[in-house]
């Protein structure tokens, strides 16, 4: 399994937005072949930032994702309105799952 945290380095004020957009992307990944789990999660403290955390069969079927036309769709948009866009930056993890339940 791999597993990619993608940490969205958003300010406190933007963060209901982010979540609003990410909010679709959930149904949307269940269609993305190799990806087994996509989460967003929202920081219970409010002190840390924004994650996507997904989950994939393997590290190939991420990289295909992440260089497919729909990735490139789904992330058209951002791209384009940047200025109004609250996130600030992001950071970009990748794992290999050495252990994990099952």
């Amino acid at each position: 399994m791999y597993v990619v945290m993608n940490e969205l380095h958003v300010p406190p004020e933007g963060r209901e937005n982010v979540a609003e957009r990410f909010s679709k992307s959930a149904e949307k990944m269940k269609e993305v072949p190799g990806c087994l789990d996509f989460m967003f999660l929202h920081p219970a403290n409010g002190e840390h930032d924004q994650v996507v955390l997904t989950k994939w069969s393997s590290k190939e079927d991420y990289h295909n994702w992440i260089n497919s036309q729909s990735f490139k769709d789904a992330h058209k948009k951002r791209r384009e309105n940047l200025d109004e866009s609250p996130t600030q930056g992001n950071t970009i993890f990748e794992y290999e799952a050495v252990h994990h339940l099952e």
